[in-house]
């Protein structure tokens, strides 16, 4: 079929599978440093008690076959090692058949870890590395040219991802209406990176500026992927630059970097290369008969599972980020319906004093990635992600979103435990435990310029509660 492929698109796939192969690794990587102290044997919401109550056919994971923390480990490391391999360009040093079976066990191992992976993967770019390393299993490699089908199912992707996002805001807070959400989301994101401060402090004028080229690039752009040439690739370039100014400003795992990676996907080569110095694209040879069948089955497969993202979209009670099937495959997509106005957090203090009294002296516990010393600025985290330090700013907004897990991580640091410990930047009780711990409310403000130039903080704090009070180890 000579429609089926379009060699102009060759290196937008060449970029987007590496990239992707790149992602994959920091997504296992994050998962070999952290899976312990979350998810394992003695972890805060274990594996084995997780399998033990919800069946296979809710979560498919091999890890209802068997599980230890050494054959996690040996799960996430293996899929460190292959996504290493694809992006060094193993996948495109292979017959066809072999680099689809490489991306496969690629999505098995991760959709694996993913499904037991409870409160702590359940985040968009989880569900969005799935989705998208699923198409990048039929995208072929340099044994083959892209097919179109694909190609046009990773825009369908782009699409949903994007204008999700745009529909929740207009239906939701009216600041984003009425161009204002800016004003507050630098200083109130989960996660602030080094340069949110500068951004908060961007005049107001700029700030409705951005809101919106936001609502541009969500959903205008979106809508004109799918307009000829050269139109989808200005639009694609729009959507990368948007996702670049989200990358500067604030830290999203690699949320903003895989949608960059989709957008280069819609770029035309052959145009690039008018302007651009790109080499010449490879002589690919004719597309296998079974090739084409099964990108065939995929691309009717993803046209049947659209039927209920794209009733959620045209739904008023739209919802965010929710997958339809345990598969990940075909999700909707949508981030900040409702922006915070105010910033809080929860600090965790301990003491190792017999009782309490007035004169106590409480240390705080540090996290790598959260707002905690006013005189630390934010650092820059994303693409990797730091799932404890991401559901703290959940905790922070209701007790409720911290109550599977938050008396058990009390605990273990109670009992000074490593496989916790090792997911703070430092423990301040290193040769005993903490005889009490508590936690408190504070809101968290940026300073101002005068602020940080006088004292030398990028945040300023304010008692506003007990989170939970003093508590000690039972006996």
């Amino acid at each position: 079929m000579e429609w089926f492929t379009e060699g102009d698109y060759w290196l937008g796939r060449l970029v987007f599978q590496r990239g992707l192969a790149l992602l994959y690794l920091v997504a296992f990587l994050s998962t070999v440093n952290q899976f312990r102290g979350l998810i394992g044997e003695r972890g805060l919401l274990p594996v084995p008690r997780f399998v033990a109550s919800v069946p296979f056919r809710r979560s498919p994971s091999i890890f209802h076959l068997h599980y230890s923390d050494r054959f996690f480990a040996g799960v996430a490391w293996t899929g460190v090692a292959l996504s290493a391999a694809i992006a060094a360009g193993a996948a495109d040093s292979v017959p066809l058949w072999a680099s689809m079976l490489m991306w496969a066990v690629l999505w098995v191992l991760y959709l694996s870890i993913v499904n037991v992976g409870q409160t702590w993967y359940a985040y968009m770019w989880e569900s969005l590395l799935l989705e998208a390393g699923f198409l990048a299993i039929f995208l072929g490699n340099d044994d083959t040219a892209p097919p179109v089908l694909v190609l046009f199912l990773l825009r369908w992707l782009l699409f949903r991802l994007e204008f999700g996002a745009g529909l929740i805001k207009l239906r939701g807070d009216p600041c984003w209406r009425d161009l204002t959400c800016l004003y507050y989301h630098h200083e109130t994101q989960p996660m602030p990176g080094p340069l949110s401060w500068f951004f908060h402090h961007l005049p107001k004028p700029l700030h409705r500026v951005e809101t919106a080229a936001n609502h541009v690039a969500q959903l205008g752009a979106p809508v004109l992927l799918f307009a000829p040439q050269p139109v989808a690739s200005v639009a694609a370039g729009f959507i990368v630059v948007t996702q670049l100014w989200l990358v500067a400003s604030g830290n999203f795992a690699w949320l903003n970097w895989l949608a960059i990676l989709l957008a280069v996907t819609a770029i035309d080569g052959a145009r690039a290369a008018e302007v651009l110095p790109l080499p010449e694209p490879p002589a690919f040879a004719a597309t296998p008969g079974w090739y084409e069948v099964m990108v065939l089955a995929v691309t009717v497969l993803v046209a049947v599972l659209s039927y209920w993202p794209v009733r959620n979209m045209l739904s008023r009670h739209q919802v965010m980020n929710f997958s339809f099937n345990p598969l990940h495959l075909v999700n909707t997509y949508g981030a900040f319906g409702s922006i915070d106005r105010i910033r809080h957090e929860v600090v965790v203090e301990g003491t190792d004093e017999p009782e309490i009294t007035d004169d106590t002296v409480w240390k705080e516990y540090r996290f790598r990635g959260k707002p905690g010393d006013v005189r630390r600025l934010p650092p820059q985290v994303a693409p990797y992600h730091l799932r404890l330090d991401w559901q703290m700013w959940f905790a922070a907004i209701s007790p409720v979103y911290a109550m599977p897990w938050f008396g058990a991580f009390l605990v273990k640091l109670l009992d000074n435990d490593p496989v916790v410990l090792k997911l703070l930047r430092g423990n301040p009780f290193p040769h005993s435990p903490p005889t009490f711990l508590r936690a408190r409310l504070y809101r968290y403000r940026f300073t101002d310029r005068h602020g940080l130039r006088r004292t030398g903080t990028w945040w300023q704090r304010t008692l506003v509660a007990d989170y939970v009070p003093p508590v000690m180890k039972a006996h």
